[in-house]
């Protein structure tokens, strides 16, 4: 994490999905999801695209991302987690199973040091 200037707490605003860019609400699935960096992120860039995955069982959803794609540039190993303050990732009561349906299309992603 060192390499690409990131730090745990460093923080940039992400976009949940990007097929779903500013949609209100959105529907979030378990399983892979594409995201893309609205700001920079150490040497990231606006515009790359950060991979991971979606768990939706609990009330919140959780959001872990592994890898990052900037746009000119290979593929990286990163650590990093989506929140939202106040709940806000708080999924919507007519969610159905195995899915999230969200307020926001938007998040914050933090760089973490591990998944706990």
């Amino acid at each position: 994490m060192r390499i690409l200037r990131m730090h745990v707490g460093a923080s940039a605003d992400v976009e949940l999905d990007a097929n779903q860019i500013d949609a209100s609400p959105i529907t979030l699935y378990d399983g892979p999801v594409e995201s893309y960096l609205d700001g920079s992120l150490g040497n990231l860039d606006p515009g790359t695209r950060l991979y991971g995955r979606v768990w939706t069982s609990g009330p919140q959803v959780v959001v872990r991302y592994y890898e990052a794609k900037p746009p000119d540039g290979e593929t990286v190993a990163i650590c990093a987690v989506a929140r939202l303050g106040k709940g806000q990732l708080r999924k919507l009561p007519e969610s159905k199973p195995g899915t999230a349906m969200l307020d926001y299309s938007g998040a914050s992603v933090y760089v973490v040091d591990s998944f706990r």
